[in-house]
């Protein structure tokens, strides 16, 4: 069933897929990731995700950092508000 906002809208962006899908589930390695990704039914390569995973590093949202050879965990990074 999709939401009525799909129709209107448009479909949702990849980079906000990855960043709601580890805001959900909290921290996760790379394959749950593209795993869930695709269970929301978008369409997504491994390629796509490692392009998708740099740009958000690159600009702060997300941590990337290797857990053993071939395994990589992704976790959102905690924005500091300042007073």
């Amino acid at each position: 069933m999709q939401n009525s906002l799909d129709k209107v809208w448009g479909p949702k962006p990849l980079n906000l897929s990855v960043l709601d899908a580890i805001g959900r589930k909290g921290p996760l390695t790379d394959d749950e990731l593209l795993r869930e990704i695709r269970n929301g039914k978008e369409d997504l390569s491994f390629r796509e995700l490692n392009r998708i995973l740099m740009k958000l590093e690159v600009n702060g949202l997300v941590r990337v950092s290797r857990q053993m050879k071939g395994k990589r965990r992704v976790e959102l990074v905690e924005q500091r508000t300042e007073q």
